[in-house]
């Protein structure tokens, strides 16, 4: 069965419709969003509500507690899937009777569903009466949360056992006891006893059929593991056989690059033969080296070389004359400039004066002859000093004029000034002579060096012909190390080509050396683990006995059984009878809702419970890959407890219910992330063939399911 949508004016909801798809169905919401609402709703539409329930204690019944809050009438409508029928239920308050009115009938064309009515819905939709879906198909958060006590552990073994959880097991157990114990004096129960060990070698022998099985198929993953095995190192030969054809080529193309570099060696020293060495060659354009840098310095000396000196000129002073006739001629000037300033004139002038005045005089007295004697030698002398005044002057002011001043001094140190030049001069210029014979003799030195080493060719002409010489031997000395390295290389792959066969049959793999390394390293880890897992089954059959030793124990206990039965037959008839439906439920549920049970507890734990089992008295036992010895279900965890006793209910619902939708009220609350996710793996592996609806109040889950939907896309 399949339900689509599910409309409800039911406790907290208001005419709320919720739609559903087949498979997964996550529906995330907050607390008080009415979730655990809907679950109670789905039961009340597939069975209806108990209007008998009275209200005791702190429990309010059904028809009180969903009451709607918006005081409408209590209705419903649900479309769903049966049988490849699309139907819709509905159910109505009929007068003081909360959904007492009911109707079935085809979705789409509306005809009536006669076979179904208000008290048989459930039962021929789902096959199973209420009690039994709500312990089957139902999983809410508060059926997990169990204290770890006695209670705990009879719970869990009667759902082993039975599929049921309620008591009613555990109360007609005691009941037989007690009748036991009232009947017979040996008040241990020897039957009960009996039947429970006649039960544990059953399961005993399930288990060992359980371990033939899994032997088997541990058998058959190591053949397919051999023939994988087989099949890389096929693959390995032929990438081997791969490899070594590439190097066979590789080999050939180096015999050929070694052929070609000696045909080209060879072809170089014909070449080279005729062409000076390579120690002449260095040293021939060492020494062009030096000469270009000698004849460049001499080329920068002889740019650098200074014009010729002037010779200076002779002041005007000295015009015409030497140095040294300008010395000689400025120290004659000195010495008439010396003569010229002497006052000798002043006699001539004051005895001319005396001579007048003495004529004067003898003129006065008459004495005209000595007066006119002595008048005349005043005017001479008068004379003679007045002529030698102007030509002193005239001969200053021809010294001023000649050299530009009066003093003697200065005329000197003209005449030193200009001898001085002179002789800087002839110095300079005997320096430049010097320079000019150096540079004419480093000149003719070149040309020595030049036709010496160049010849009748330029400089440039010769150094192209020597480095031409140089490639030349630069390129066969290449030439013999190409050669060489070519041998080597040749040699080194011929001594490392070693023949490889080709693979033994086709090879139809295609992965890479590096994966199938791996992948064969893995293959090798798993035949280890599924050695380890063998030797493990064939360890617990051992330890279990042997199958024939088994039988006979349960035949000597079915004969045991017999004999306690001749002792009181009546009351034997009744425990038998009892006996025989207690067995039956056990042969029906127990074996595969523990071994459903205890493959959905490993995966939900992550393989972390590998072990699951009931023990002889009926105790559940599980256990750890790490743990050698099983413990009981109390020493575990509440979060580990929640997924166990998930797990017996996903088991008991496959095992009653498997086309029933499956409902999940919060149940996965106390799962870390990891589980959570294995436990979301579970339901999404059991919504492949019956729906599943997981109400939560947790996001991880609503996340982690459309992550799996999205893969599965």
């Amino acid at each position: 069965m399949r339900i689509d949508t599910m409309t409800a004016t039911f406790g907290k909801l208001e005419h709320q419709s919720l739609s559903l798809k087949p498979g997964l169905n996550v529906i995330h919401a907050a607390n008080e969003w009415g979730k655990s609402t809907w679950c109670a709703f789905l039961l009340a539409m597939l069975y209806g509500l108990d209007t008998r329930a009275k209200a005791g204690g702190k429990t309010l019944p059904e028809k009180e507690r969903y009451a709607p809050w918006s005081g409408s009438p209590m209705s419903g409508r649900v479309e769903l899937n049966w049988n490849g029928r699309d139907i819709t239920i509905e159910r109505t308050t009929k007068g003081r009777i909360p959904l007492g009115s009911f109707r079935a009938y085809e979705t789409h064309t509306g005809m009536e569903v006669p076979e179904l009515d208000g008290s048989n819905c459930g039962f021929l939709l789902l096959g199973v009466e209420r009690s039994v879906y709500q312990r089957a198909g139902f999983i809410r958060l508060s059926d997990l949360q169990v204290t770890q006590d006695e209670a705990l552990r009879r719970r869990l073994n009667q759902l082993v056992t039975t599929g049921d959880d309620s008591g009613d097991q555990a109360k007609l157990e005691k009941g037989l006891r007690e009748l036991k114990n009232r009947c017979r004096y040996n008040r241990s129960g020897l039957l009960p006893q009996a039947i429970a060990q006649r039960e544990g070698l059953r399961s005993t022998l399930e288990e060992l059929e359980a371990l033939q099985a899994q032997q088997e198929r541990i058998a058959a993953e190591l053949e397919q593991n051999a023939a994988q095995q087989k099949m890389l190192a096929n693959h390995t030969a032929a990438l081997a056989y791969e490899q070594f054809c590439g190097q066979r080529e590789k080999l050939t193309g180096a015999r050929e690059s070694s052929l070609w570099a000696v045909q080209k060696l060879e072809q170089l020293e014909a070449a080279c033969r005729g062409i000076p060495s390579q120690e002449e060659i260095e040293k021939q354009l060492s020494l062009l080296r030096d000469y270009r840098g000698d004849l460049e310095a001499f080329q920068e000396a002889q740019s650098s070389l200074p014009l010729p000196p002037e010779p200076p000129q002779a002041p005007a002073c000295f015009l015409g004359l030497n140095p040294d006739q300008a010395r000689e001629q400025a120290e004659l000037d000195a010495q008439l400039a010396r003569k010229l300033r002497r006052k000798w004139w002043w006699l001539l002038l004051t005895a001319g004066g005396f001579s007048l005045l003495g004529a004067a005089v003898l003129l006065w007295l008459h004495q005209i002859i000595p007066g006119g004697i002595l008048a005349g030698a005043g005017c001479l002398s008068v004379g003679a000093a007045l002529a030698a005044m102007v030509h002193r002057r005239r001969s200053l002011q021809g010294l001023a004029s000649r050299y530009g001043s009066l003093s003697p001094r200065s005329w000197k140190e003209q005449a030193e000034g200009y001898l001085r030049d002179t002789e800087e001069y002839r110095q300079r210029e005997a320096n430049y002579r010097r320079n000019l014979e150096a540079l004419a003799q480093r000149r003719r030195e070149l040309k020595q060096q030049h036709q010496k080493l160049c010849g009748d060719a330029s400089l440039e002409q010769s150094s192209r012909e020597w480095e031409q010489y140089g490639r030349q031997r630069w390129e066969l000395e290449n030439a013999r190390q190409e050669a060489s390295q070519a041998r080597r290389e040749y040699e080194s792959l011929k001594a490392m080509l070693h023949p490889v066969p080709p693979p033994s049959q086709e090879d139809t793999c295609s992965l890479s050396a590096q994966e199938t390394a791996f992948q064969a390293e893995q293959l090798r880890q798993q035949e280890r683990q599924l050695r380890r897992r063998e030797g493990e089954c064939r360890g617990r059959m051992e330890a279990l006995g042997s199958r024939e030793e088994i039988q006979a124990q349960l035949t000597r206990l079915e004969d045991r059984i017999a004999t306690l039965q001749r002792y009181d037959r009546a009351l034997a008839l009744a425990q038998q009878a009892l006996t025989q439906a207690s067995g039956e439920l056990q042969r029906r549920f127990a074996p595969r809702i523990s071994r459903e049970a205890q493959r959905l507890f490993s995966r939900m734990t992550g393989g972390a419970y590998d072990r699951l089992t009931l023990s002889q008295d009926f105790s559940l036992l599980c256990g750890t890959r790490q743990e050698d010895a099983l413990r009981e279900a109390q020493w575990r965890s509440d979060g580990t407890i929640d997924q166990l006793y998930l797990a017996l209910r996903l088991s008991t619902a496959q095992a009653l219910t498997p086309e029933a939708p499956l409902i999940l009220d919060d149940a996965l609350v106390r799962f870390d992330d990891a589980r959570m996710q294995s436990a979301m793996e579970v339901l999404n592996e059991l919504s492949q063939s019956r729906q599943v609806i997981l109400f939560t109040c947790q996001q991880r889950e609503a996340e982690f399911a459309a992550a799996l939907q999205a893969q599965q896309k």
